[in-house]
C-alpha cells in the first residue's frame, strides 16, 4: 500500500464513519484505491456501489476545497462509474 493511499485512509476515515450508505471506492490513478463505507475508510480494491476515479492532485484539490467535485466531473478530471447520485453524496463527504 502506498503512502498516498495511507494518507487518504487517515484523512477520510473519520469523515466516512457512519455517513456512507453502501460502498464507494476512490481510485487514485497510479497509487491505488480507498474503500469507503459506514465503518470508515480502508485501503482496498473491492466491488463498490460507486467508483470515483481521479489523480491524486484532483482528489487533494477536492478535499481542500480548491476544486468543486461537480466541475471536476464536468471537465473530465473526475470520472464516475455507477450511480451519480451516490457520487454526489460521496463528494459532499469529501468536501465536508
Amino acid at each position: 500500500m502506498s503512502t498516498v493511499v495511507d494518507s487518504y485512509v487517515t484523512e477520510l476515515d473519520p469523515k466516512a464513519k457512519g455517513t456512507i450508505r453502501g460502498t464507494a471506492k476512490l481510485v487514485i490513478t497510479g497509487e491505488g484505491s480507498v474503500m469507503l463505507d459506514e465503518a470508515g475508510a480502508r485501503a482496498g480494491d473491492e466491488e463498490a456501489d460507486v467508483v470515483l476515479i481521479a489523480s491524486d492532485e484532483v482528489f487533494r484539490n477536492i478535499l481542500s476545497g480548491d476544486q468543486n467535485p461537480v466541475m471536476a466531473f464536468m471537465s473530465g478530471k473526475l470520472k464516475v462509474e455507477g450511480n451519480t447520485q451516490r457520487a454526489l453524496k460521496v463528494s459532499a463527504i469529501l468536501t465536508g
